[in-house]
């Protein structure tokens, strides 16, 4: 199963908008973990994304940074993209 983590901050309108099209382009249609990390909870992440988030990434490797290209996101997780951009607007 893969895994997709999103590193956000409360209120952080960018980090909403992300995980609601990671939400829309794998959540429903791909064996993938989501999750979605607060940095503020941690020194070390904080100290590494400061104010550059969301930062997304795939199987542990940083794949986003401010915004999730929905295409390339699918790219990642099917054979035929168009198959994660249903329903994407």
């Amino acid at each position: 199963m893969h895994k997709i983590t999103v590193m956000s901050k409360p209120g952080c309108h960018l980090c909403e908008a992300v995980m609601e099209v990671v939400q829309r382009v794998v959540g429903l249609r791909a064996a993938v973990l989501i999750e979605e990390i607060d940095i503020t909870q941690e020194l070390s992440l904080m100290e590494k994304y400061g104010e550059e988030v969301p930062v997304v990434l795939v199987d542990g490797v940083e794949r986003f940074r401010g915004k999730v290209d929905p295409g390339k996101l699918a790219q990642l997780f099917y054979d035929d993209p168009a198959m994660g951009l249903t329903g994407i607007a």
